[in-house]
């Protein structure tokens, strides 16, 4: 009769047998570990895969930020959950050393605008960013968009035709360095002066502009759909 193979051994997440210091040290290195071995920024519930279920996350990221502490790369919060970088005070060196940057166009001024407008009134069609800005926006600069990763195709909308919209992506929340869209510039004061509005856009209010030309390119999204 063959015999019946052998069940994994059940991975120890609690390590109650160990002190708890040296319990919450395996605990930062397997997060750590999980973060540095992942392309893309790491959710919470990953994390929780690999501690103990009293183990508080939030201060585990603390206790591993507060040791990167002078390091050339530190643990950053973006599109809903932490990844490692490098500090940008070492973007020259390592473009230096690689010779990655110099090919990458940054956005144009119209491009720049335009995933401004989608960022802040997602799902927007095509049409409706051109009647923000008075003028056709082209397929072209959707087109660029899209290759980037910063948008993709939303829901269809309910007018005529059913046109889809544009929604930005978490490639667009990790490249531009924020945690969710609520941290867009200026957002809650422009929200609570009235300027954030479609008038105001149209006014070529220059909100995050600065903040949408950087030139480094990274594609990580998820689509809705594709656009016609």
């Amino acid at each position: 009769m063959a015999r019946r193979a052998r069940s994994p051994e059940a991975f120890d997440v609690e390590l109650a047998d160990l002190p708890p210091e040296l319990r919450w040290r395996e605990w930062m290195g397997r997060v750590e570990a999980v973060i540095f071995a992942s392309p893309t920024p790491v959710a919470r519930a990953v994390l929780a895969r690999v501690v103990g279920r009293d183990c508080n996350i939030d201060l585990i990221i603390d206790d591993l930020r507060e040791e990167l502490r002078g390091r050339p790369y530190e643990l950053v919060s973006v599109a809903g959950g932490w990844q490692h970088r490098t500090r940008k005070a070492f973007a020259d060196a390592i473009r230096a050393a690689t010779g990655r940057g110099a090919e990458t166009r940054p956005l144009s001024q119209s491009e720049s605008l335009a995933l401004m407008a989608i960022a802040y009134f997602q799902p927007i069609t095509r049409g409706e960013l051109g009647r923000i800005f008075g003028k056709d926006v082209s397929r072209d600069t959707i087109g660029h968009l899209r290759a980037l990763g910063f948008i993709v195709a939303g829901p269809r909308s309910p007018q005529a035709g059913a046109p889809y919209t544009y929604v930005t992506t978490k490639a667009f929340l990790s490249h531009f360095g924020f945690d969710t869209l609520r941290d867009l510039p200026d957002r809650e004061a422009l929200e609570d002066s009235g300027l954030l509005s479609q008038g105001a856009m149209t006014d070529g209010m220059p909100v995050a502009e600065a903040a949408l030309t950087q030139d480094s390119i990274e594609n990580d999204s998820d689509e809705w759909g594709e656009a016609t």
